[in-house]
């Protein structure tokens, strides 16, 4: 990549290039579905997500695009576990449960701690739940939000990449130590973890990307995580589009997923998944898209090893 044009990366210059945000409904969630996932006991179940509409997350991490779907303004007490109520009146009852609020969900002022109770109250039923967080948010708030639950508690963390320059452009305001603590902390109290592991963030290669994200793996797993999920880098949030014109980044085209989420499952450390949202960015071949996510959603599923199909894009 071009190093000569690595802009200064802050808030500032993020914040500065987006464009505007969607429209959303402060009283309910901007999203929900209901999805399959092999769970840590090897069952395959449904598992529902909750996008929760909720205020900006105040780390402008320079990839994100979940600011998109967010308030400028706090949830006052109350809406949070009003939008959870309107949601489960929507779904079909489920084991698991991925409450997802575009930030961090230890974050006061995301979601008040007030809230904590009637939330617990509301996921009685389910045997999962599974929030996110920023590691340096991740402390004794957590425990007291376990206390209240009758479901398990699992936290899903950001690592992103072990790249020690650019996990630094990022900014994401975090150190791999900080991660490391973090999954330490929660394993110590009886709370699993899993990982967010970026392929392909700027200012690396394609080859880069591939290894970069297999590290970052590895690293998750010597941490104490339970899980890890890789993510295809995307466009769309301004700041990614103007590094690609720069040269800065490149989209990771599916074979680099395809060859990551192998190496996660072929260590057998614990389950690894692969992000198949809006795949169809990433290919560049119609046959080899629907051949390639067929694919990682088996491997997804079976956390087994299939075997590859060869294309005539590869010929």
């Amino acid at each position: 990549m071009n190093k000569e044009s690595d802009p200064q990366i802050n808030d500032q210059w993020i914040v500065s290039k987006r464009g505007s945000k969607n429209p959303v409904d402060p009283g309910k969630p901007y999203g929900w579905l209901v999805e399959k996932e092999r769970t840590a006991s090897g069952e395959i179940e449904d598992t529902a997500i909750i996008f929760l509409t909720n205020r900006e997350c105040p780390f402008h991490c320079l990839m994100c695009d979940l600011w998109k779907n967010t308030t400028d303004l706090s949830a006052p007490v109350g809406v949070i576990p009003d939008q959870i109520e309107w949601a489960l009146g929507q779904m079909p009852s489920v084991n698991h449960l991925k409450l997802y609020n575009s930030g961090s969900f230890f974050d006061e002022r995301a979601i008040p701690e007030e809230d904590y109770r009637r939330i617990a109250s509301l996921l009685s039923n389910f045997k999962t739940v599974i929030v996110e967080s920023h590691p340096k948010l991740i402390k004794e708030k957590c425990l007291r939000f376990r206390d209240m639950l009758k479901p398990e508690l699992q936290v899903a963390i950001g690592l992103e990449t072990v790249h020690p320059d650019i996990l630094c452009k990022l900014n994401k305001q975090m150190t791999t130590g900080d991660f490391s603590n973090s999954v330490s902390y929660l394993t110590s109290h009886g709370i699993k973890s899993r990982a967010f592991v970026l392929l392909s963030p700027p200012f690396m290669t394609g080859s880069e990307g591939i290894y970069w994200a297999e590290r970052s793996i590895d690293f998750a797993f010597n941490s104490g995580v339970e899980c890890c999920t890789i993510i295809p880098v995307r466009a769309g949030n301004g700041a990614m589009d103007l590094l690609i014109e720069t040269g800065d980044f490149g989209r990771p085209d599916l074979h680099s997923l395809e060859t990551v989420l192998e190496y996660g499952i072929s260590l057998n450390a614990g389950r690894v998944f692969a992000d198949l949202w809006n795949l169809e960015q990433f290919s560049n071949c119609e046959k080899c898209y629907h051949q390639i996510t067929s694919r990682l959603t088996e491997m997804n599923l079976r956390q087994e090893l299939v075997s590859r199909d060869k294309c005539t894009c590869d010929l």
